[in-house]
């Protein structure tokens, strides 16, 4: 057996084995963002009790997962159901788009998250381990920056077609920010009491001198 079969082989098994986790996380487990009632910040893959009136937003959630698996071939929505595919990548990142470039051509329904804030740098970290770019999930599992061969074996491996089979209606859904924060509501404005207008001084009444022209008698 050739070495380059024995390393497909390898990757193989290992998905194989792992079939059992995968299905258990296709959906990419979410991580949360957790602003607490001191506005401290904690990014964790559980949600806080109802009773720490913590605000929650999921970060990377991809319950949705962007990817319209309805409209796919059978074979490929039962490969992008079990193994789906979630695609990092950030702005100015030329490995990032050669990244994208091979799923998109090889036909590989995916959702792209961006990382382009520190929010979204630390839910990256939350989720990899690490802050390097692109790193790409195959169900649960993980690969860190890019490489054409690695990553086609990957996608072997899990059974994605090795050419396009996606219908030509097909659009891609659009990448979407890693962390999506939810609007903070601006502070109810109050018109300020303006203070009452002092009352001028009250002028004392002079009485009359009884003897005005100061006549003396």
């Amino acid at each position: 057996m050739t070495s380059n079969a024995i390393k497909f082989a390898a990757v193989s098994a290992v998905l194989t084995l792992a079939a059992g986790t995968f299905s258990s996380l296709s959906q990419a487990q979410p991580v949360y963002r957790i602003v607490g009632p001191d506005g401290k910040v904690t990014f964790s893959d559980k949600p806080p009790p109802a009773t720490s009136n913590a605000r929650v937003t999921a970060a990377g959630a991809d319950g949705a997962r962007g990817v319209a698996t309805a409209s796919l071939p059978f074979e490929l929505r039962k490969v992008a159901g079990q193994y789906p595919v979630t695609l990092y990548t950030s702005e100015n990142c030329g490995p990032c788009a050669s990244a994208r470039s091979l799923l998109t051509t090889r036909g590989v329904p995916f959702t792209e998250k961006t990382v382009s804030t520190n929010e979204d740098a630390q839910a990256l970290q939350r989720i990899s381990g690490d802050s390097s770019l692109p790193f790409l999930t195959i169900g649960s599992q993980q690969l860190k920056g890019f490489s054409d061969a690695e990553w086609t074996q990957f996608l072997d491996a899990a059974g994605y077609p090795k050419s396009s089979v996606l219908p030509a209606s097909y659009r891609q859904a659009p990448a979407t920010p890693l962390v999506t924060v939810a609007p903070t509501p601006a502070p109810a404005t109050t018109t300020a009491a303006r203070p009452a207008t002092p009352a001028a001084p009250s002028t004392p009444v002079t009485p009359p001198p009884s003897n005005p022209a100061g006549i003396r008698f």
